[in-house]
């Protein structure tokens, strides 16, 4: 965390709380957390925005999809498609300036 911070004092269930004592740096933690939320929100507004809306059910299918291609992908096929990304984000393969 850089800039400018706030402190807040904040009351969480017992399970998050073991959850953040384990952590070295439980306010990055939560930044982290609840900046990925906030994309999440972000998404979901622009897809409502370009008429696109996101239901429970639409949500379950592509689980159920993502599911089935974890099963019929071995880790080696993971790691050399990850591999891939990396090597086109270090290449600037596929990146288009703003």
């Amino acid at each position: 965390m850089t800039g400018a911070v706030r402190k807040l004092s904040i009351s969480v269930p017992p399970d998050v709380a073991e959850r953040l004592e384990r952590e070295p740096n439980a306010s990055a933690f939560l930044v982290h957390a609840a900046r990925a939320l906030m994309r999440r929100e972000a998404l979901d507004a622009e897809l409502a925005h370009q008429g696109v809306a996101v239901t429970e059910e639409g949500v379950a299918r592509a689980r159920a999809a993502r599911a089935a291609v974890d099963v019929d992908w071995p880790a080696e096929r993971y790691q050399a498609i990850r591999e891939r990304v990396r090597q086109a984000a270090t290449d600037g393969e596929g990146v288009t300036a703003a």
